[in-house]
C-alpha cells in the first residue's frame, strides 16, 4: 500500500467515517395510505376488538406504531392541505371543508410534497379522494380540461374522486378529464339551485335506498341523495360499492408500472367516509353495520398495496406510512345503523371527541411507519403531525426547502424512523377553536361555537373560557386544570397568539 493510501485509511478511521456503500439502503419508494375518518380506536392494533384489521396490524407489527401522532385538523380538507403544503390550513382563508365544485385551493408553483419528491427524481401519483378543489377561480370545466389540479402541483398522474362520496359530482377524474364521459351527455354541477326535473332526496324520498339523517338530501345518485346538485354524465357515474376496488386497482397498477424506479404514491381511500357502501364481499363482516364493514374494506385495500410490494420484492426498501385525515364520526349524515350497531366499540379509543372536535379524538389518529431496511419495529409516543411530511421527507431525500416553503413543516425524520423518542416540541391542532400542545400539556383557546353538535353526536370542545389539560394524567380530557395552573394557561395562550400572528413556525 502506498503511504498516501495508508494515511487516508488512518485518517478516515480517526474521524469515524465509513463509506456509504451497501450499508445504506437506496432511496426508498414512498407509499402514503390515507384513510378517511378512521378513528384512533377503529383498528385492532389500537385496541379494537369488534373489528379485525390484519393488514393494518401487520404494518404495526413490522414497523413503528405511534401513539401521539396527529392529522393537522379535525376535518378533511384542511388536513390534506396542510399535509401537502406543510402549512397549517388555519393560516389561509378558504381551506375549510369544500363543496364539490370548488376551485383548486393550492396555488400551482408552490412547493408541495409531490413537487419536492418529483424534484428528487420520484415518479409521483395521487389515487383516490382529493377534496382540495379543481380548476381555476369559479370552479372546473367538467366537460373539458379540468385544470389546474394535482398535475399542476407536482403529481405526474392522478385518478380522483373530486371531493367526497356524499358530494356531487359522483364521477372519477383521471389527469385532466372525467373518466367515461359521453360528450352528448354533458355534466352540470350546482351548489346553489337544483336542476329542474331532477329528483332529490328531499322531494323524492321514495327513490332512496339509503336515507339521510341530516342534510344529504339533494341530487340522488344510485339511490343515495348527496350534497349538491348534478345532472347529465350518466355513463361516467361511479358505483359506490365498487369505489374501493377501482381505486385500489389503480394504486396497485401504479406500483407495478413504476417498480423499477423510485416512486411516491399518495393513496387516499374513500373508506370509511359516508356514504358507507361496502362491496358485497365485505357487507356483514363485522356485525357493526356498514361503518364496521368499510373498516374491513379499508384494511383489504391496505393489504392489496402490501401484497403488490411483496410481489415485486419492493417491501424492504419502501417507506409505507398509514394514517387518517381526522378522527372518527358515527352518524355523519345517513341512516346506516352505525350508531345502533356500535355496541361497545369505541371509535376514538380512550380519547375524547372525534371528527369536528378540538379534543384529542379530533386529530390524534392511527399512524404507523414501516421501512424494513431502516425502521425497527416498536411503539413510539413521540409527538408527530402530518404537516411535517414535507420537511421530513425532504431531509430523507436530500432536498433543501426554500425559506418560504412549508412554513409550519418541521423535520422530525429521526422520530419518524424511530431513531429518536422526541418529535415536535409543540403542535397547533385545528377544529374551530385552535388548541396548543406542549408535551403532555394541552390548551384549548376560548371558542365561539356550540359545545355539542347534536347532528353528529360530537363534543366540539368549544367553551367560552380557555381549557387546560394534562394528558399525562388522563387522555380523556375530563379535568380542566386551568384554574390550578393559571401561569401555564396564560403562557400557552400567549404562545398560541404569537404562533397565529407569525406567518410561519418553522
Amino acid at each position: 500500500m502506498r503511504i498516501t493510501d495508508l494515511l487516508a485509511v488512518v485518517l478516515l478511521g480517526t474521524i469515524g467515517w465509513t463509506p456509504s456503500t451497501a450499508a445504506e439502503p437506496a432511496r426508498p419508494n414512498i407509499v402514503l395510505i390515507y384513510a378517511d375518518d378512521l378513528g384512533y380506536g377503529d383498528v385492532s392494533c389500537y385496541g379494537a376488538t369488534r373489528v379485525r384489521t390484519p393488514n393494518i396490524d401487520r404494518l404495526a407489527r413490522e414497523g413503528l406504531r405511534f401513539t401521539d401522532a396527529h392529522a393537522a385538523a379535525a376535518t378533511c380538507t384542511p388536513s390534506r392541505y396542510a399535509m401537502l403544503t406543510g402549512e397549517y390550513a388555519w393560516r389561509k382563508k378558504g381551506t375549510g371543508v369544500l363543496p364539490g365544485n370548488a376551485a383548486l385551493i393550492i396555488e400551482p408553483g408552490r412547493v408541495t410534497l409531490a413537487s419536492m419528491l418529483r424534484e428528487a427524481g420520484y415518479r409521483t401519483a395521487v389515487v383516490g379522494k382529493w377534496h382540495l378543489g379543481l380548476g381555476p377561480q369559479g370552479g372546473p370545466n367538467w366537460n373539458g380540461d379540468i385544470k389546474p389540479g394535482p398535475l399542476e402541483l407536482g403529481f405526474h398522474s392522478c385518478f380522483l374522486l373530486p371531493a367526497t362520496g356524499d358530494r356531487t359530482p359522483c364521477v372519477y377524474v383521471e389527469d385532466h378529464h372525467i373518466v367515461g364521459l359521453d360528450p352528448s351527455d354533458p355534466i352540470e354541477v350546482s351548489y346553489g339551485k337544483p336542476f329542474t326535473n331532477e329528483p332529490t332526496g328531499k322531494a323524492n324520498p321514495e327513490l332512496l335506498t339509503m336515507h339521510p339523517s341530516h342534510g344529504h338530501d339533494q341530487t340522488i345518485v344510485a339511490g343515495i341523495s348527496r350534497i349538491g346538485y348534478m345532472r347529465g354524465g350518466k355513463a361516467a357515474l361511479w358505483k359506490d360499492e365498487d369505489v374501493a376496488d377501482v381505486i385500489t386497482r389503480k394504486a396497485v397498477a401504479f406500483i407495478e408500472q413504476n417498480k423499477d424506479r423510485p416512486f411516491f404514491l399518495y393513496f387516499a381511500t374513500h373508506d370509511i367516509h359516508v356514504p358507507r357502501v361496502p362491496h358485497p364481499r365485505f357487507a356483514g363482516k363485522t356485525g357493526m353495520g356498514p361503518r364496521g364493514d368499510v373498516i374491513v374494506e379499508f384494511d383489504w385495500s391496505a393489504g392489496e398495496i402490501l401484497k403488490a410490494l411483496d410481489r415485486h420484492k419492493l417491501a424492504k426498501n419502501t417507506l409505507v406510512i398509514l394514517s387518517s385525515d381526522n378522527g372518527p364520526v358515527v352518524d355523519d349524515g345517513y341512516k346506516d345503523q352505525a350508531k345502533e350497531k356500535l355496541g361497545d366499540h369505541r371509535p376514538a379509543g380512550p380519547l375524547r371527541g372525534g371528527k369536528y372536535s378540538a379534543f384529542e379524538g379530533g386529530t390524534r389518529v392511527p399512524f404507523m411507519v414501516r421501512w424494513p431496511a431502516r425502521v425497527k419495529p416498536g411503539v413510539s409516543d413521540a409527538l408527530l403531525c402530518q404537516v411535517d411530511f414535507l420537511a421530513s421527507l425532504a431531509a430523507l431525500t436530500g432536498q433543501k426547502l426554500d425559506a418560504e416553503a412549508g412554513p409550519d413543516s418541521v423535520n422530525i425524520l429521526p422520530a419518524l424512523l424511530g431513531q429518536s423518542a422526541t418529535g415536535r416540541d409543540h403542535l397547533v391542532e385545528q377544529a374551530g377553536a385552535l388548541a396548543l400542545r406542549e408535551g403532555a400539556w394541552k390548551f384549548i383557546e376560548p371558542g365561539k361555537g356550540a359545545r355539542y353538535n347534536k347532528l353528529t353526536d360530537t363534543e366540539t370542545g368549544q367553551e367560552p373560557q380557555g381549557q387546560l389539560y394534562q394528558l399525562g394524567a388522563s387522555l380523556a380530557e375530563t379535568n380542566n386544570v386551568s384554574a390550578e395552573n393559571v401561569d401555564r394557561a396564560q403562557a400557552m395562550a400567549a404562545r398560541l397568539k404569537e404562533l397565529r400572528a407569525n406567518p410561519k413556525s418553522r
